[in-house]
């Protein structure tokens, strides 16, 4: 397939969510790889949909951060919307962790923390994620993290009435904050929770909480105190159940608080076979960023 007589489209998509598909594809005209984002619609065409696929292309557009994938075009082909990215290379953390197992300190740390970076322009911005999972962190050869879809994102507090349709809960229950659950709202420190229970996973190679259905899953949110990481840094632990706070007053006060506490742990970070390129391998990413570090 060929979008505008420029995108030539794969044939199978890379992944699909509940908003879109993802194909790889090739820019002929600036001789690029990119990935392109479909809209679909499950049920037949629905106007909160698009609206929610318009809304993360602005978003997208006005998050100018590394960590953050970088929105080539935005239009629409045979009656249906599209987004052109940036094509990233890399394995999921949900992949990560499920063919490596529990991670090692330094590297959960080091994910996180950067994921805390691109939180903290992401927030500086008014945008809220609301769907920070493993499957939307992607860990790139370099060893740089990417945060993706920002689909369920949202610019402003008023948003939260106009795209989350009356009993709909928007998110994935598995990282979804109390808060989220039982009032249908979510601010920065929600995303903090989520990330927390990433870290969490990371760590221990399972998911935190797990039902037969959502509804169990989303009691457990609520109600149930996260078990205990063991075999980590006691520091790190409190960190962790810090996150984890069913009030978001008690979570640790904003994206950039946690990076600082995060970092003292992503040292010494060991090579991950088969994850990462050699060492031997320049990455002209560290190399700035190592530069930029130096700037007081």
């Amino acid at each position: 397939m060929v979008i505008g007589d420029r995108y030539v489209l794969d044939d199978l998509p890379l992944g699909q969510g509940g908003m879109g598909a993802v194909y790889g594809g090739h820019d002929r005209r600036l001789d690029r790889k990119v990935a392109v984002k479909f809209l679909r619609f499950p049920g037949g065409p629905d106007e909160e949909l698009e609206r929610r696929f318009i809304r993360e292309a602005r978003i997208l557009a006005r998050l100018e951060h590394p960590g953050a994938p970088v929105l080539y075009d935005f239009g629409t082909f045979d009656q249906r919307l599209f987004q052109v990215m940036q094509f990233i290379e890399g394995v999921t953390v949900a992949d990560l962790v499920s063919e490596h197992g529990p991670l090692p300190v330094p590297w959960a740390a080091a994910i996180a923390a950067q994921a805390c970076a691109v939180l903290t322009a992401a927030h500086a911005l008014s945008i809220c994620h609301r769907d920070l999972k493993p499957t939307n962190l992607m860990l790139c050869p370099d060893g740089s993290v990417k945060v993706l879809d920002f689909g369920l994102a949202m610019l402003r507090e008023a948003d939260v009435a106009q795209f989350t349709r009356i009993g709909q809960i928007l998110g994935t229950p598995a990282y979804m904050s109390p808060e989220q659950i039982q009032r249908g709202v979510a601010d920065p420190k929600s995303d903090l929770y989520a990330l927390g229970c990433v870290l969490h996973e990371m760590l221990t190679g399972r998911q935190l909480f797990t039902g037969p259905t959502e509804y169990a899953v989303f009691d457990k949110q609520v109600k149930e105190r996260p078990p205990r990481v063991p075999g980590v840094p006691a520091q790190l632990d409190r960190l962790i159940a810090d996150l984890l706070e069913k009030k978001p007053e008690n979570r640790p006060p904003d994206a950039h608080a946690l990076y600082e506490r995060l970092q003292p742990f992503a040292v010494d970070l060991p090579m991950l076979p088969g994850f990462l390129n050699p060492s031997s391998v320049p990455s002209p990413g560290r190399m700035y960023a190592r530069m930029v570090g130096r700037v007081h």
